[in-house]
């Protein structure tokens, strides 16, 4: 039991020159920033990708945070509006391709009918 405490202690030691040049502890690790594609500046990242495989990966790499809530209110209109239906593969389709277009293309556009609100 005192190897243990010991060992602690020497591990607490250690780690106190790092604290004291401004490395954050486990506890206070720094947020991860990108350079956004959206916002085109450096912004908060995820700390994991939003959704999986190799588009989540590239939103992961890409996009902030920030930028992301943008895009979930116009995916929320684009639901609404277009009536996708998400379980479908037509609806993940078109939500995939808008979302391509949002980030990576012209931007996704409101649809011709939208009213706002």
């Amino acid at each position: 039991m005192a190897l243990a405490e010991d060992s602690a202690a020497s591990m607490r030691q250690s780690l106190a020159p790092m604290r004291s040049l401004g490395t954050p502890s486990p506890g206070e690790l720094m947020s991860r920033l990108i350079q956004c594609v959206k916002l085109g500046r450096e912004a908060e990242g995820f700390e994991k990708a939003p959704i999986k495989g190799e588009v989540g990966q590239k939103i992961y790499d890409n996009v902030s945070k920030e930028a992301w809530q943008g895009w979930l209110e116009h995916s929320k209109m684009l639901i609404n509006e277009y009536r996708l239906d998400l379980t479908s593969a037509n609806g993940q389709q078109v939500w995939f391709s808008e979302l391509d277009k949002y980030f990576f293309g012209d931007g996704s556009e409101v649809p011709p009918d939208f009213t706002g609100g």
